[in-house]
């Protein structure tokens, strides 16, 4: 089950190069062509979903799974200090590829680079509640 027209399928079925380091049935990681810090992994499964709902649940288990033995790789082999695991899904979270992917980035104390965010807040405790319960009944 592939896209044509996705890279990632395209690296996944051997028609694009990448440097993999990790090929395996269900999941391919391979080092990001534009990494945020040098040693950016990014996860992916072999086959096509466009996003983490469409991932069927074993293969989402095998994905993070991985994700967990190249932040362990990273660790150890880079000297990292910690990892970023992120996965974003839409265009609005910030996905450019329509192919589901995490990204494993290793980070060092001195790397300079920042996720951290503004926190908002909700108007009153009734506001969260109200939120709460719109994502409760769409379990």
């Amino acid at each position: 089950m592939n896209d044509s027209e996705c890279i990632f399928c395209k690296i996944a079925a051997g028609e694009i190069p990448a440097t993999k380091i990790l090929d395996e049935n269900q999941v391919i990681a391979f080092m990001d062509i534009g990494p945020i810090i040098k040693g950016h992994v990014l996860v992916i499964p072999r086959d096509h979903y466009p996003d983490i709902i469409s991932v069927p649940p074993d293969v989402l288990s095998a994905l993070i799974v991985s994700a967990r033995r190249v932040a362990a790789a990273q660790v150890k082999a880079l000297n990292a200090d910690g990892v970023n695991i992120i996965q974003n899904n839409g265009r609005s979270a910030g996905q450019l590829v329509p192919h589901f992917h995490i990204h494993v980035i290793p980070r060092f104390n001195d790397d300079g680079y920042h996720f951290n965010w503004n926190p908002g807040k909700y108007s009153s405790p009734e506001e969260m509640e109200k939120t709460a319960a719109s994502i409760r009944s769409a379990l």
